[in-house]
């Protein structure tokens, strides 16, 4: 099972649509799996047409998902981005300030750092050190 992280904390995974690997995804898929290594731009000509991009995180020191993310929201891509895998806590923040709406966690990851781990860093936007410099 898996638990899906939102800034206001754990919920069960109420998602019902199954995801397509990129490399087998066709145009009736509107739910993509995207590995750490995909190239985003494969998706330009469908973004209006997905629902959901999941990009996996293979490691919690493997933050390529952090640019693809990016990438999706430069290209415009406005539904639903979630980062899936190891991803901790202390990494929250990043994620959501790199583009993802959410993150899904396995149950053990969830049992090791509780969701007032993750509630704690849910305040991303008010720890923006840009903003503060720029404001």
């Amino acid at each position: 099972m898996s638990v899906i992280v939102t800034d206001t904390g754990f919920a069960p995974d109420g998602w019902n649509e199954s995801f397509s690997p990129l490399s087998d995804a066709t145009a009736q898929d509107h739910s993509i799996d995207l590995t750490s290594d995909s190239d985003p731009t494969e998706l330009n000509d469908r973004l209006a047409d997905l629902r959901m991009i999941r990009v996996d995180f293979p490691s919690f020191a493997d933050g390529r998902g952090f640019t693809i993310a990016r990438q999706l929201r430069l290209m415009g891509y406005d539904g639903r981005l979630r980062a899936k895998g190891h991803v901790i806590a202390d990494q929250y923040a990043m994620a959501r300030r790199s583009g993802f709406d959410e993150v899904e966690i396995s149950d053990e990851l969830a049992a090791r750092q509780p969701q007032d781990q993750w509630q704690f860093r849910a305040q991303w936007q008010a720890h923006d050190y840009q903003a503060r410099l720029r404001g």
